[in-house]
């Protein structure tokens, strides 16, 4: 399987690895990446997102799964430590990450996220038949084409996360394809499936009580985090939570990136200088 991607800064400056949420890819730090100037941001399309391989057909989504990937493109990149800044999804793989592989990972960046999904125990059972009965569906399901790259980007700017024209433009340019029938995803149809098996809350927490380096929590004011997510922060002991105007894509709005940046910038600073100003 091949990961794409797309890099920005100097190659030879300490380096930070970009996950992107959720069906976005990694032109979703267009505007945030060029803005940490200092640092080597390297931001790959997840697995069956954007330009990325898709994983075999049959193969499961888990979110786990990222860690192998990511520990493999460290390693061709020749990353001995690197931070992780992840957003939404990409938060919850750089938690996990970051609990699996203590000597690698320096500090975390969590923008609008913290964790994996989670299932309650005695709930598994159902979610587990949901998904089973979804992916018997799944190779009958009818595949949107769009008459013009323009409709998919009026779709993605009004979709359940809306985003600006330009941040859709950008999000639909690594994601579409040209076909017979018109502009269709290549994003793999599989990611919209529910999960097999997802970890417990009790379970999460146990990972967020490993991580030890230092942690910045940037929640938009009009994002996603529920009391869950202020609960399973307390796991983590060294945690610093901002509150940055904006809404679920804020690294992606113009406004909202400057403030954003500016919290980040200090948190990486200070963690490449022995995580001081952190603690």
């Amino acid at each position: 399987m091949q990961l794409a991607g797309q890099s920005w800064g100097d190659k030879q400056a300490e380096p930070v690895i970009a996950l992107h949420g959720w069906l976005d890819n990694a032109a979703s730090f267009n505007w945030l990446a060029p803005k940490l100037s200092n640092y080597h941001i390297v931001a790959p399309d997840l697995a069956g997102h954007g330009r990325s391989d898709h994983r075999p057909a049959a193969t499961p989504y888990y979110i786990w799964d990222n860690l192998a990937d990511l520990l493999a493109l460290a390693d061709q990149q020749g990353f001995a430590h690197f931070h992780l800044l992840g957003h939404s999804m990409g938060a919850g793989i750089a938690t996990l990450l970051a609990a699996i592989a203590p000597d690698r990972v320096r500090s975390l960046v969590l923008l609008d996220g913290l964790a994996p999904m989670t299932t309650a125990a005695e709930q598994a059972p159902a979610q587990m038949a949901q998904a089973l009965r979804q992916r018997n569906r799944i190779g009958s399901r009818h595949v949107k084409h769009y008459a013009s790259f323009n409709d998919a980007v009026v779709a993605r700017e009004r979709s359940r996360f809306p985003v600006s024209r330009a941040a859709a433009e950008a999000l639909v340019e690594r994601a579409l394809s040209p076909s017979s029938a018109g502009w269709k995803w290549h994003t793999d149809p599989c990611l919209i499936l529910p999960s097999v098996l997802r970890l417990t809350e009790a379970q999460v927490c146990e990972f967020l009580k490993l991580i030890k380096v230092p942690v910045l929590l940037c929640l938009a004011e009009q994002g996603i985090a529920t009391p869950q997510t202020h609960k399973l922060a307390a796991c983590i002991d060294s945690i610093q939570v901002e509150r940055v105007p904006g809404s679920h894509h804020f690294h992606m709005d113009e406004e909202s990136v400057e403030p954003l940046t500016a919290h980040i910038l200090r948190h990486l600073n200070a963690s490449a200088s022995g995580y001081s100003e952190i603690n």
